[in-house]
């Protein structure tokens, strides 16, 4: 916990520094007192930050937060679902991602990855081609260095700029931040999904779909 303060001093400089060139679903609204009346304040705090990627409308009603690995095998089952869900629901659902690079060395690379692609304003699709091309890149026994980099490059990314911006404060920081708000919610699996601040259990692509509805049906859109 030492190390926490300065980690947050990081974050708070290099976010101001890459702001600028972030895409548009950079900075979420705040979950609604409504949705995190269930979880402790220190939680209801962790579970998305300003700089938490989003894939839907920002100011959309009902929010997903999905813990995810992007070299987890089952994040890859449930990302067509996830996309489903918002295609479904249009401007009602949010989907925040945090990330949990609980694969080791190959989740890093991909998760800095994405923040490159990010501050390019490619993430989506950089996104879609790491989890369409994951049973290349993310073999959890020896991941192939820099194979990750080069399935991007050929989703839009710029790869000798990524190179820079992979090893960058700003991205350091938020993965760092994104592995203590992972202990402080006590997760231990990917995915793990939060609808409106309430964990989603029981766990699997009907529940999710379930809850989404319900939230959405409550919400009024």
């Amino acid at each position: 916990m030492t190390r926490r303060p300065l980690i947050l001093s990081i974050l708070v400089v290099g976010l101001a520094v890459f702001a600028p060139a972030s895409w548009f679903a950079t900075r979420p609204a705040a979950i609604t007192a409504t949705a995190t009346g269930t979880l402790p304040p220190e939680q209801a705090e962790a579970l998305l930050r300003p700089y938490s990627p989003i894939l839907g409308p920002e100011q959309a009603p009902v929010t997903i937060v999905e813990f995810f690995d992007p070299a987890c095998e089952a994040c890859r089952a449930f990302y067509p679902t996830v996309k489903q869900i918002i295609a479904e629901h249009g401007a009602a659902v949010r989907v925040v991602l945090r990330y949990t690079p609980f694969h080791g060395e190959g989740s890093e690379e991909a998760i800095r990855v994405l923040e490159a692609a990010r501050m390019q304003g490619v993430f989506e699709p950089v996104l879609q081609a790491i989890m369409r091309e994951q049973p290349q890149w993310a073999s959890h026994g020896a991941p192939e260095p820099g194979l990750v980099l080069q399935i991007a490059a050929s989703a839009g990314l710029d790869a000798d700029a990524a190179r820079t911006q992979m090893q960058a404060p700003q991205t350091t920081a938020i993965l760092n931040q994104d592995r203590a708000d992972v202990e402080t919610m006590g997760v231990s699996q990917t995915p793990t999904f939060f609808v409106n601040g309430r964990p989603l259990a029981p766990f699997g692509k009907a529940e999710l779909r379930t809850r989404v509805a319900e939230e959405v049906a409550a919400s009024g859109s």
